[in-house]
């Protein structure tokens, strides 16, 4: 009877050194990640769980995009805080720019989880899918950046980060890693002082529920000299948290 209940000890002792194991070795590989996404030019990285984009449209939940998705590392820089006083030219040229970093980013820490044995798909700010004539990213970097608790989404409908404000831009990595997310954002940076709503020229923020992203990206986007230029940038502008708290 005595070494059947050391049997059972022992047995139930393994369990739970191997669930402590895991646990271990899933906080690390979060760390880890972290770290890749730092040592790779990103400024924040947080990790959600892929579970948690139940209320993001079907064909755009982390796993349409990659089967068996079970986390996603958001990784994001700040643009410099005096482009908002440039001309269009030089926001686009800077705008484009901080999507080419961040699209390297990704790739990057992509590549160092994929030699980990993991799958993955590095996720940049342009490009996704056709819908209705709109594209869509695969996923919505700033919700991604919600849930992955850098921030919360304003009025203007931009994430605001609590140290960078809305400069912020991002892109992601989804793997079948299962990585120990970081705790969902609580606060609530926003205080509806509605200067975004009234300086927007399209009128597209009027509604939070029905975000118009036709009318916004027909005003904001400009034909200049032959190039597309972003002319409007108004409601990151006037927002009292531009810079963070």
């Amino acid at each position: 009877m005595r070494k059947v209940i050391n049997r059972a000890f022992k047995a139930d002792r393994v369990t739970v050194l191997s669930v402590f194991s895991k646990k271990n070795i899933d906080k690390m590989n979060s760390e880890i990640v972290k770290e890749y996404g730092l040592n790779a030019g990103a400024s924040v990285v947080g990790i959600a769980n892929s579970k948690d984009f139940g209320l993001a449209p079907k064909g755009f939940k982390p796993t349409d995009a990659l089967e068996g998705c079970l986390s996603v590392i958001v990784l994001g820089t700040p643009i410099p805080q005096e482009i908002l006083l440039k001309t269009s030219a030089e926001y686009t040229e800077t705008r484009n720019a901080m999507l080419e970093k961040m699209n390297n980013v990704a790739k990057n820490v992509a590549k160092k989880i994929k030699k980990d044995g993991y799958a993955v798909k590095a996720i940049s700010g342009v490009g996704g899918k056709y819908v209705n004539g709109k594209l869509f990213g695969y996923i919505s970097l700033k919700h991604a950046a919600e849930l992955a608790g850098l921030g919360a989404i304003n009025r203007n409908y931009l994430l605001t980060n609590p140290k960078y404000g809305n400069l912020l831009w991002f892109s992601a990595v989804l793997t079948d890693a299962e990585l120990i997310p970081d705790e969902k954002n609580q606060d609530t940076v926003c205080d509806s002082c509605n200067k975004c709503v009234e300086i927007c020229p399209s009128k597209a923020l009027n509604n939070p529920a029905l975000f118009g992203y036709k009318e916004c990206n027909g005003t904001c986007w400009k034909l200049m000299n032959g190039k597309w230029e972003l002319v409007c940038w108004n409601c990151r502008k006037v927002c009292p948290y531009r810079f963070g708290n």
